[in-house]
């Protein structure tokens, strides 16, 4: 209970009054640097919607529960992980680390991602944001389809933070096919075959007396520098009796032993649930591969969900450069993999890209409703968070008052639409505050992004919002 109350103290002192402070939390010490900046505002209105997860919050400390999953999907804000993994490592903190969450092969899809879990891979593939992609594309719960191009591909895995090591392990598949088997080790053995090897014929000639190397290269049908190359001559003189390679003629067919090392995987097969097809190990894993199950041709993959065996929390980033709410949208298999994730809570994070459209307010929040009705459908028992864009700038020359008129729609909206709102927007100072924010090192150079420094400030102004309404809950019980 106290580590809470430290943290609600320091919220309500506003982060304008005070350089630094020091939360303990069980005996730990966390320096929490909120020098210069001051946040605005920094509640979770409409928070009657998140009664569901906060009980379940309260269950879990309560050791009545194990696990509480949180999604949060997005843009490019969000597929960096670096504003979610914030939140993550904060949430962990408090209610436990439950695992991970949900991970996919960013690099092998040639996109940018900075979690601590590591893809290689071999066998080529073909990938697709949900913004370009077409309709037939398996673009499912991750926002890009993943498709290996050879039968004989392998997905290497690396957890490279061991509090991450897992021991359940969920793959996402179209249709929940089990078309991909997961090895832990591989053998080499050595075959040995024999090649062919293909050489021409050489057959000599000894120099007479007054021969020249010209007439000795006509005789063979051969060029000058062919036969001084094949016996090493430099220079054209040649002495009577000198025995020459003469090359060309027939080709001569050799054969020779060679040694090959090559390895086969130990595949373990998945165990196929309604949901995913998954495996369970008794110790924690760092590392696997993933290869195609050999009874089919076509594979596709949506992604992973790492877990362990411990209660807490799992945070799970899903975010797409460039995509808005409508990108997700087109794209059915999106919301019936929704239910794979298990979440307790969804938090939305859109709108920038809504912006740069120059999306009219019932577009833009006639999308955003879709999206929210299709996981309210799939994910009755889930509570839903939006968060407003942050500021930006459009197209990095102008003001965006589009967001502006967004965020006042997801407001105005919530109570009707049973979500809460985190304003992020105002908490950061609106677009007035970006020459601020930008000259404290918070945003990119484009004034839309937002630096490491930034993302992080918000993912910590997120979790100290949504810790205050969480202990608000708490004290009303």
């Amino acid at each position: 209970m106290n580590k809470f109350i430290y943290i609600l103290f320091f919220t309500t002192l506003g982060f304008s009054q005070i350089d630094s402070v020091k939360v303990e939390i069980d005996s730990a010490t966390v320096a929490i640097d909120t020098a210069n900046f001051e946040a605005f505002n920094n509640v979770i209105s409409n928070e009657k919607a998140l009664t569901a997860i906060f009980e379940k919050l309260y269950q879990l400390e309560e050791n009545q529960d194990r696990k509480v999953r949180i999604v949060h999907i997005g843009d490019s804000h969000i597929q960096a992980d670096l504003f979610t993994g914030k939140i993550r490592y904060r949430m962990q903190q408090i209610f436990g680390n439950a695992g991970f969450g949900f991970t996919f092969p960013y690099s092998l899809a040639n996109t940018n991602n900075s979690s601590p879990i590591k893809f290689t891979g071999s066998g080529g593939f073909s990938a697709s944001r949900n913004l370009y992609a077409d309709t037939s594309k398996p673009v499912g719960v991750s926002g890009i389809s993943f498709q290996p191009k050879d039968k004989t591909f392998h997905i290497d895995m690396l957890v490279k933070d061991s509090q991450f090591d897992f021991t359940k392990l969920k793959v996402i598949s179209p249709k929940n096919e089990n078309i991909f088997n997961v090895s832990f080790a591989k053998k080499s053995f050595t075959t040995q075959e024999k090649v062919a090897v293909k050489t021409p014929a050489i057959s000599s000639h000894k120099v007479k007396p007054g021969e020249v190397l010209g007439v000795i290269a006509d005789k063979y049908n051969i060029s000058l520098k062919q036969l001084k190359t094949a016996n090493g001559l430099t220079s054209d003189n040649i002495r009577d009796g000198k025995i020459l390679k003469i090359p060309g003629g027939k080709t001569v067919t050799t054969y020779k032993t060679v040694s090959t090392v090559k390895y086969v995987y130990e595949p373990i097969v998945l165990e196929n649930t309604p949901l995913y097809n998954s495996y369970t190990s008794e110790k924690p894993i760092d590392k696997i591969t993933i290869i195609g199950n050999e009874n089919n041709s076509e594979f596709a993959l949506n992604g992973l969900i790492l877990e362990n065996d411990n209660v807490g929390i799992t945070y799970s980033s899903i975010g797409v450069n460039g995509a808005k709410s409508s990108d997700f949208n087109k794209f059915p298999l999106f919301f019936e993999q929704l239910p794979a994730l298990e979440a307790d809570l969804y938090v939305i994070s859109l709108g920038t890209n809504e912006s740069f459209d120059k999306q009219d307010i019932p577009t833009y929040f006639g999308n955003l409703k879709t999206m929210i009705d299709g996981i309210k459908l799939k994910c009755p028992e889930a509570s839903i968070l939006v968060t407003t864009p942050p500021p930006s700038l459009l197209h990095g020359k102008s003001q965006n008052i589009y967001i502006e008129k967004y965020a006042e729609k997801i407001i105005e909206m919530a109570a009707a639409e049973n979500y809460a709102v985190w304003n992020l927007l105002d908490v950061f100072g609106g677009n007035k505050n970006i020459i601020m924010n930008s000259r404290m090192g918070l945003m990119a150079r484009d004034k839309v992004h937002y630096s490491n420094t930034g993302y992080d400030k918000q993912g910590e102004l997120f979790f100290d919002a949504f810790i205050q309404s969480y202990e608000l809950y708490k004290s009303e019980k």
